[in-house]
């Protein structure tokens, strides 16, 4: 669940000594901090579009990530065609690099990749 973000309403008093404003800016930190954090540690987040990519059956598809660390999970966006779409990451010796999928039918789709 994310935060929302509380919105600082200033007056001059508040600005009017270092200290006062020293405050004033921590706590605008922290609100931004407690708004933002959750969203930073979804690796969901740090997601990447592959388009185009092109799935045939009857073979192991290995599809380069591009995300530069292990691939956590990944979802068709777009698909082109009706197929049935798995994936045989456990067997895949490389997940920091590649995502290996299946196909019941070649098919063109785009997959998320987080």
């Amino acid at each position: 669940m994310f935060k929302v973000f509380r919105k600082q309403v200033l007056s001059v008093k508040e600005l009017a000594t270092p200290e006062n404003l020293l405050k004033v800016i921590n706590t605008i930190q922290q609100n931004i901090s407690d708004t933002t954090d959750n969203m930073a540690r979804k690796v969901q987040s740090d997601s990447i579009i592959l388009t185009n990519i092109s799935l045939k059956s009857g073979k192991n598809n290995i599809i380069n990530h591009t995300l530069s660390r292990k691939l956590t999970g990944w979802k068709i966006v777009r698909q082109r065609a009706e197929a049935r779409i798995w994936d045989t990451q456990d067997s895949n010796p490389s997940p920091n690099l590649t995502l290996w999928l299946s196909t019941g039918a070649d098919v063109i789709v785009d997959i998320e990749v987080f």
